[in-house]
């Protein structure tokens, strides 16, 4: 049994203490929030729970061995360090810091202690991003032409990232799982609407060595919330909408490619292929607690986690270079053979 401690009880925090309870070689027995209210609002739902408003008093607990980190990204890397010098196994939400350098050096404390480090990208651990991921890797989409998401909605506005770095991020996570290489270069533009707040709307895009070419578009002053994703390959093509309460994942068997017939005239050397759709059977299952089962199951077997730290690391290199972008008008900035890895 791991004996799990939480910091952070405000908005993804109650979300991780549900998961981790459903989880049964884990025991959440300490959480820890500045907020009073936070913590009686949590003690009501769980009695049994320590409280404290002291981070010490979880690295100081003799039974704890993993901490759980759900605090503002500028806290990230000062939470983590701590608990990874105290000897804990650490799953930290996303972003995992707010600069590549604090990213490398948790990965690397994490490494020279020999524990778990795992960053809460949770939409790699859905069913129909893993589907996705299963399809690609078998060829069914042929080559990867595009990928197209929309993730939208209203507010919520916070005050120590901008929209990528909350939204894109997971479009940046999803893309690391199903690619399995980072992109040469990324651009970004943006804007931001309100006084004294950070860019709320955003257009990311990452070009590969492939040819694939990557978009993101995300924003905060939204009127309705929407989670799309559109992935074009030369044999078929993905509609992935996560909000859909059934077929999240929908397969078309449709297409273009040059024609065969010289006869034609140009403008209709294109064929078109509109074949069937089908939508796979996906297991329902809750995401965010198959990712606590895994960092659970890591700690246990001592195995690196699907999202670890250096998958976290790559992440926040690339925020930093769309964030780098986004200040530049758009220009592309390249990532560098040392930053892919």
């Amino acid at each position: 049994m791991i004996n799990v401690g939480i910091v952070g009880c405000g908005y993804w925090g109650p979300n991780l203490i549900r998961a981790f309870t459903e989880v049964s070689d884990a025991r959440v027995i300490a959480i820890c929030d500045i907020s009073a209210d936070h913590l009686a609002a949590m003690h009501r739902r769980y009695p049994a729970l320590r409280t404290t408003t002291n981070f010490d008093d979880l690295l100081a607990a003799p039974d704890l061995d993993a901490i759980v980190i759900a605090t503002p990204v500028a806290t990230h890397f000062d939470f983590a360090m701590a608990a990874l010098r105290s000897h804990r196994h650490v799953l930290v939400e996303k972003p995992m810091a707010s600069s590549s350098d604090d990213a490398a050096r948790l990965v690397d404390e994490a490494a020279r202690q020999r524990l778990t480090l795992m960053v809460d990208h949770p939409f790699i651990y859905s069913s129909a991003v893993r589907k996705i991921g299963e399809l690609i890797r078998a060829g069914d989409l042929g080559d990867l032409y595009y990928y197209d998401s929309v993730r939208i909605n209203l507010g919520r506005f916070q005050s120590d990232v901008n929209v990528l770095w909350d939204l894109a991020a997971h479009d940046l996570s999803i893309l690391d799982y199903l690619i399995g290489t980072p992109p040469a270069r990324i651009s970004a533009t943006g804007a931001r609407h309100l006084e004294d707040t950070a860019h709320n709307i955003a257009y990311l895009t990452l070009f590969y060595d492939s040819g694939l070419l990557a978009h993101a578009h995300v924003n905060w002053l939204a009127p309705l919330k929407v989670r799309r994703t559109l992935i074009g390959g030369s044999r078929r093509m993905i509609v992935y909408d996560e909000l859909e309460p059934s077929e999240k994942v929908k397969i078309y068997d449709s297409g273009a490619a040059p024609s065969a017939n010289d006869d034609v005239s140009r403008e209709m050397r294109i064929g078109y292929r509109t074949g069937d759709m089908w939508a796979p059977r996906l297991e329902v299952k809750d995401a965010l607690e198959t990712a606590a089962a895994h960092f659970i199951a890591c700690i246990a077997a001592g195995t690196p986690p699907l999202s670890g730290g250096e998958s976290g690391l790559r992440v926040v290199r690339q925020l930093e270079a769309a964030t780098q972008s986004l200040y530049a008008d758009g220009r592309p900035v390249p990532i560098v053979a040392e930053q892919r890895k």
